[in-house]
């Protein structure tokens, strides 16, 4: 490749994170889930002749090159992100429908679409587990960017992406299996399936010590270093290292991804992280992560208009018949003796299984010679499609109708107390100000005045009576004047540095409090 070749890589590079950037500005401006923004816009951008936009359609399209950014490049950092913020307690709390769903769910959901892809459309054993394969991967990188948007309970937030964290290494490994070795091992016999089934354990198995080796090892490595840039590289050795050496040895890079990320997340963390580090290890993983989802689904829809969709809309719309039907029976099978879950809940989880750019990245993945390869890739991309487009903008009116996202007892009254006060105390600031500008006597202006201080008293003895009722409400205003008093003394902090009035070292001891605080107050 010449020197000419990769400039002109760069250049269209740039240009489609500078429209990723874009939608995902705007999107988050007018505060939508911005992957649906992104494979909208991809989509048309793919569907419209743009001529300046036209190679950077070609180059972006080709299965080689989608299946290199979407898996080797951006998987081991989205992954790696999604891990390492994940706390082990409140995996712990949520083992359970976890555990149910991302193991139980996948499986159910695996032989179910397989089978009925065989006994509907007549699809061949191959085909049908692959297709099946590609159907149990979830990718929750939408629903949980409208979670955030309407403050969905952090339980439920938790559960859907613990879920997808291991359910996306399960279906890797039963995708490779079923696109390479399912056939000779049903051939076998019984002897076939307990091969079968012994390299789908020790792919996995290999995944998790391969992993757990280099998170332990990771994280006894930043016990020797307090620079935070240091160890920004080293988890980024981590993510990537994990990932290949586990796919170079034929276990599963995704699960090892997954729990060196936990382990240098929560472990290492505790061991050889100080404040700082931690919150710019996040920061730096929020930023990449942003930049990694943006690009994902504009390729998404660049490339799912690649496809063509004539003739086989009966083929598409039972496929995704058939994804839904799998993934309800999983979900609720799989969920069905964990207690303390709401009904409401089980029904965002189904609804909310979306499909995504793993999904595609897949199926491009598979060998040109693969018998059946394009009728794959075309009901997996109208699924994918379907289920970004349909389940992904109408996840948030089921989420209200199910009253998910339903307030506390009393927050109403406490956003009415706050919204009247607000006004009461700007007028009360607006009468003082017009009354000096248009020379108004004090005695006409402090009879209204007297008015409005006397409401908000009464306001006053309303919110400490709705303190007494629900507590938490009292917490939540505290939570946010503890956050807002720490910037202040960090802030602080760094006046007496620039004034000369403290050393450097007590300034980052200080700080360094400041932060541990900050960490606490947002876990």
């Amino acid at each position: 490749m010449t020197e000419l070749d990769l400039h002109h890589i760069f250049e269209l590079s740039l240009i489609l994170v500078m429209i990723a950037a874009g939608v995902t500005a705007i999107a988050k401006k007018f505060n939508r889930p911005y992957p649906i923004a992104l494979v909208i816009v991809g989509t048309v951008i793919g569907l419209v002749n743009i001529p300046v936009l036209e190679q950077l359609k070609d180059f972006i399209t080709e299965g080689e090159v989608f299946n290199f950014v979407i898996i080797t490049l951006f998987l081991p950092a989205l992954l790696g992100e999604a891990s390492l913020k994940l706390p082990f307690s409140h995996l712990k709390e949520n083992k359970g429908p976890i555990l149910a769903l991302a193991f139980g769910g996948t499986l159910l959901s695996f032989l179910i679409i397989g089978f009925l892809m065989i006994g509907l459309l007549d699809f061949s054993i191959p085909n049908a587990f692959v297709f099946a394969a590609l159907m149990s991967a979830t990718d929750p990188v939408s629903v949980l960017s409208i979670f955030k948007s309407i403050g969905v309970n952090k339980r439920l937030a938790t559960v859907i992406e613990g879920e997808s964290l291991f359910n996306d290494g399960l279906s890797v490994v039963l995708f490779k299996i079923s696109a390479f070795y399912l056939l000779t091992y049903l051939d076998l016999g019984a002897g076939g399936i307990g091969y079968g089934l012994w390299e789908f354990i020790k792919v996995i198995s290999l995944g998790i010590i391969i992993g757990g080796a280099l998170g332990f090892g990771f994280s006894q490595l930043t016990k020797q270093f307090d620079d935070y840039p240091m160890e920004i590289i080293f988890s980024i050795i981590l993510f990537y290292g994990s990932f290949l050496l586990g796919e170079s040895v034929h276990a599963s890079g995704v699960i090892a991804v997954v729990v060196a990320g936990l382990i240098f997340g929560n472990y290492g963390a505790k061991i050889g992280m100080s404040p700082t580090t931690k919150l710019n290890i996040n920061n730096f993983w929020d930023v990449t992560a942003l930049l990694a989802n943006s690009v994902v689904f504009l390729m998404v829809g660049l490339e799912i208009t690649k496809i063509n969709f004539s003739d086989k809309w009966g083929l598409v719309l039972i496929s995704i018949l058939i994804v839904l039907i799998a993934r309800s029976l999983a979900v609720y099978a799989s969920l069905i003796f964990t207690k303390n879950f709401p009904s409401a809940w089980r029904h965002v989880i189904n609804w909310g299984g979306l499909k995504g750019s793993l999904s595609i990245a897949l199926v491009l993945s598979l060998p040109r010679h693969f018998e059946g390869r394009e009728d794959i890739l075309i009901i997996s991309f109208s699924v994918v499609l379907f289920s970004l487009i349909v389940q992904g903008l109408s996840i948030k009116p089921l989420i209200s109708f199910l009253a998910v996202n339903k307030k506390e007892e009393g927050y109403k009254e406490y956003e009415e107390i706050i919204a009247r006060r607000h006004r009461y105390e700007t007028a009360i600031t607006e009468i003082k100000s017009i009354s000096k500008k248009l020379f108004i006597s004090k005695t006409a202006a402090q009879e209204l005045v007297a008015q409005y201080e006397q409401e908000l008293s009464g306001l006053q003895t309303q919110m400490e009576d709705l303190f007494r009722k629900n507590p938490e409400l009292k917490d939540k205003q505290q939570t946010i004047l503890q956050r807002h008093a720490l910037y202040a003394q960090h802030d602080a902090v760094e006046v007496l540095i620039k004034e000369d009035i403290i050393s450097n070292e007590v300034a980052e001891q200080e700080q360094n409090q400041i932060i541990e605080k900050l960490v606490k107050l947002e876990e």
